[in-house]
């Protein structure tokens, strides 16, 4: 391969500290393969002493194939693998750890479920609460944060440091490590055991660390000591493509390592082999709007191409029409899909378009699993109200809605496997208030038994106090009321047109069961236009690309508050735009749920 001079000069490092700044589509990979071969032939390394660490198992396995494709070999002697593998097989030897000492996921979540129930009874019904907290729990550990400094973001401080205490307390009991404990206890015995760390120091003497921009503070001080002191450390990275906040990413690492290493040289790989002109120029237009990163100019040997388009569509609906129009246009003359990606800021806001393929027979893949709007709580509250004005009096009925929102109605004045309005009157009978809210319940629930479902969640919502509870709840959970909203207009929206629970119930059904066919379809065979998160797709690319919904609240995600937030958003849009070589089409809504919505100011930054 013809190498351009930035490339080779990185490929030509042989000792002390580089940093690579490497654009999308700028050959990175290459540079980190055929820079391996060069130490080994060149600068006569033995092929054991040099360390290539990436995130993820699978970019692992692909480094090496690459390298053994590259240098004609059967097998070789370097290590290539991912931060945890690496470090696990270091804590392995120094501690004789075996399987039985790591954590499963299933058994991780299963003491989570457990710590959330004894400290907030409310929050482990939640489905994503346990998600999320495991996440926080990961960056407190991958950024080494003391606990009374952290502050969570989806629970009160309090219940976060008794649940994470608790998770602790747990894995020390069983003699087990998480993902992050490979990480903590590997800085741990360094510092420890200095005699441990030479040993390592003297096994690794070359290390190269790819997607650099994705590490955490945990990582990167593991690396510097294993580094240390000759400080052959090589890095590949790009500051733009920075999106992994929530995991604990933290791209001021990679932007102030050149104080960290004075004496590090830096190359920029700034020529974009993928894109077209065009779709490169729109893309640097909009992430030049970022003010913490290294400045670049970057520039493409590729022709100008067709120009980036911007599409306008009144509502989600006309939108994902537009996509299936122009994609069976290109099926009936025989065009296959599978160059073309369709992104979505949410995996959630992907169901209409889903909805839409099935129902127009486009042939697609999913790069994550769907998931079913119907298992939400949300959606379980809306049927456990509709179910007691069909006529439900079963206790666990009644107890996922009584106090949602709070009617101050106790557990142990529900005395009976079944419910009984005029029981509950008489256990509060000295309080008149409490008969009164009992009463106006029973009357809601008479009113709610004469509404079509679409009709019957809105009565819930407004008239019955649903949005106001979720109001509270949503600051109980320090996260924005419109993000609840949201998934309750979805499932609203999802009861139009139907005229009896029945029927809305099939619907959900039948719903639950195509994507479940559709999951094991794509087991066996993917086929056709690719769906997928802007996150999902970093390090791909495709001819054809459409980003949709590139709205404010959606691109921007609604939870980017603060300037470094929306810089990430405008980072992972980037990511977005720069996966598509041929063809980009940005597309937006006016209406959504019988709201306005506004355009993504990042489309002004576009100049389109």
């Amino acid at each position: 391969m013809n190498r351009n001079p930035s490339q080779k000069r990185a490929i030509a490092h042989l000792s002390g500290p580089m940093m690579v700044l490497a654009g999308p589509g700028s050959g990175k990979t290459s540079v980190i393969v055929e820079r391996t071969a060069y130490l080994i032939t060149q600068g006569k390394i033995p092929a054991s002493s040099i360390l290539v660490v990436t995130f993820s198992k699978a970019a692992a396995v692909e480094m090496k194939e690459r390298f053994l494709k590259f240098t004609g070999e059967a097998r070789s002697a370097v290590t290539f693998g991912t931060f945890h593998g690496v470090f696990y097989g270091i804590l392995k030897q120094a501690y004789g750890l075996g399987a039985a000492n790591i954590l499963s996921e299933e058994e991780k979540y299963e003491i989570l479920k457990e710590l959330a129930l004894l400290y907030s009874e409310e929050l482990a019904q939640e489905g994503d609460f346990l998600d999320e907290v495991a996440k926080e729990i990961s960056v407190v550990k991958g950024n080494r944060i003391s606990l009374e400094h952290y502050y969570s973001t989806c629970c009160p401080d309090e219940v976060f440091r008794q649940i994470y205490s608790g998770y602790r307390n747990k894995l020390k009991e069983r003699r087990k490590l998480d993902f992050d404990d490979m990480l903590l206890y590997c800085y741990e015995l360094f510092q420890a055991r200095a005699d441990i760390l030479n040993a390592w120091r003297q096994k690794f003497r070359y290390i190269l660390v790819d997607e650099f921009q994705d590490i955490n503070r945990l990582q990167y001080d593991i690396v510097r000591m294993l580094a240390a002191p000759a400080d052959n450390l090589f890095i590949v990275g790009d500051d733009d493509q920075s999106i992994y906040h929530f995991r604990g990413a933290r791209p001021e690492i990679m932007l102030n390592f050149s104080k960290d290493y004075p004496k590090a040289e830096t190359v920029l790989l700034d020529v974009n082999y993928r894109c077209s002109s065009n779709i490169l120029s729109t893309a640097v237009k909009v992430i030049d709007c970022n003010r913490k990163r290294f400045k670049k100019k970057l520039s493409t040997p590729n022709a100008q191409g067709d120009m980036v388009r911007c599409q306008e569509f009144d509502n989600p609906r006309e939108e994902y029409m537009g996509v299936v129009q122009e994609l069976k246009a290109r099926l009936d003359k025989g065009e296959k899909l599978e160059d073309t990606a369709i992104l979505f800021r949410t995996n959630q806001e992907a169901e209409g378009l889903v909805g839409a393929f099935m129902e127009y027979q486009v042939p697609f893949t999913m790069k994550e699993q769907l998931p079913n709007l119907f298992r939400h709580w949300l959606c379980r509250n809306m049927l456990a109200y509709m179910h007691l004005a069909a006529g439900d009096r079963s206790r666990k009925t009644f107890l996922e809605v009584m106090n949602r929102p709070n009617r101050y109605i106790a557990r142990d004045s529900l005395t009976d496997s079944r419910v009984s309005f005029d029981a509950l009157r008489e256990f509060y009978r000295e309080k008149d208030w409490m008969c009164d809210r009992i009463t106006t319940l029973e009357t809601h629930l008479r009113i709610l038994s004469t509404l079509n479902p679409f009709a019957g969640v809105n009565f819930i919502r407004k008239a019955m106090g649903y949005e106001d509870y979720l109001r509270e709840y949503a600051s109980y959970r320090k996260i924005k009321p419109e993000e609840l909203l949201e998934i309750l207009d979805r499932i609203q929206e999802s009861a139009k047109g139907k005229s009896t629970l029945k029927e809305w119930e099939d619907y959900m059904e039948e719903y639950g069961s195509r994507l479940k066919e559709l999951a094991k379809k794509q087991e066996k065979r993917r086929e056709g236009v690719v769906v997928s998160t802007l996150h999902a797709v970093k390090g791909l690319e495709y001819d054809k690309v459409y980003i949709l919904n590139v709205n404010e609240g959606s691109i921007p995600y609604k939870k980017a508050m603060l300037e470094e937030a929306v810089e990430e958003e405008r980072r992972l849009f980037y990511v977005g735009m720069t996966r598509a070589k041929k063809v980009l089409k940005l597309c937006y809504v006016r209406r959504q749920f019988e709201k306005e919505r506004e355009p993504s100011r990042f489309l002004e930054e576009t100049g389109l």
